[in-house]
């Protein structure tokens, strides 16, 4: 197999355009790009996608298309996750997208969604032979996968995304220490069947899967004077920095969280809740620190592509793109 392939995953709170050449057993990045359409604005409480949303949405797919075109992309891959599924109007938007663009979405639910991310984190090199809780923070939803580099043992989507805990519980900034306890009781209510599953298998490691572990990831950095070393699809923070950083970013406001070295604007606002998150994860696995993957649907999406097409995987999988 050598070809050209793209995958636009049209998330929550992100739409991320992959473009990928396929050469042999292994792939080469042409090109990304990632824009906050946050398609889950205003309306993802009600099930259903704003006119505002579906503008910027058409708005990012139109020009998404045009680089499409311009590599002459021989196989496209779109996917559409937990704002579009859950909305009323969902149905409709993925037809308009149809008409407008000639673009086929394929709509998927939490367990295939789990199934992609798995595919990516374990592209990552961050998997080895002890059992892993992985994690994917969403705007819409939270994936959490357990397993090894060689299977998946258990595996969960929850309606928790961080456009939804922001609409819950973060209506003043910064969020209040009562919002925080409320957000905690609400995630071991809502992630009990996770808790369980956590018991039973009692994973060693904790890895996160891009999105907010990027972002966190890229703050500990800048902090420590670690340069990133951006060839590498996995990092590390350790638990007393991660424990320092999420203390800071919670007690501030937008404006300071901005100021913050490693932060990026369209992550300054879900950050807050998604660290309130990740401390309850932390609360039931003993790790000593958290293992970042740059990797998660989309590049999973293209090992699943490459593997339907020849019934091969990649060949490196801790260092495809070197």
């Amino acid at each position: 197999m050598n070809r050209k392939a793209a995958v636009i995953d049209m998330g929550t709170n992100t739409f991320h355009l992959l473009l990928v050449q396929v050469k042999g057993r292994k792939f080469q990045t042409l090109y990304k790009e990632k824009i906050p359409v946050k398609i889950g604005q205003g309306g993802i409480s009600q099930n259903t996608i704003l006119p505002e949303a579906q503008k910027r949405a058409f708005h990012t797919l139109a020009h998404f298309k045009n680089l499409i075109a311009g590599e002459n992309i021989e196989e496209t891959a779109i996917f559409a996750t937990s704002a579009v599924r859950n909305a009323t109007n969902g149905e409709s938007f993925v037809r308009q997208i149809r008409e407008k663009f000639d673009l086929h979405v394929e709509i998927i639910d939490g367990q295939r969604e789990a199934e992609l991310i798995y595919g990516g984190i374990k592209l990552s090199g961050c998997l080895g032979t002890s059992t892993s809780l992985m994690m994917d923070i969403g705007g819409g939803s939270v994936e959490f996968i357990i397993g090894n580099q060689e299977e998946i043992f258990w595996k969960g989507s929850f309606e928790i995304g961080g456009q939804r805990m922001l609409d819950l519980f973060h209506n003043q900034d910064p969020i209040r220490s009562t919002d925080v306890e409320n957000l905690k009781i609400y995630l071991g209510q809502k992630l009990s069947p996770l808790i369980k599953a956590i018991e039973t298998l009692k994973p060693h490691n904790l890895v996160g899967a891009s999105g907010t572990f990027d972002t966190l990831s890229d703050i500990y950095e800048a902090k420590s004077g670690v340069k990133k070393d951006r060839h590498s699809q996995q990092h590390q923070i350790p638990i007393a920095e991660f424990e320092e950083i999420s203390s800071q970013l919670i007690g501030l406001n937008k404006q300071e969280r901005l100021k913050i070295k490693g932060m990026i604007p369209m992550r300054v606002d879900m950050i807050v809740v998604a660290s309130c998150l990740i401390q309850h994860i932390l609360s039931h696995i003993q790790v000593t620190s958290i293992i970042c993957s740059s990797y998660s649907l989309k590049e999973g999406a293209v090992a699943e592509l490459f593997h339907k097409k020849t019934g091969n995987v990649f060949e490196s999988l801790a260092a495809m793109e070197k």
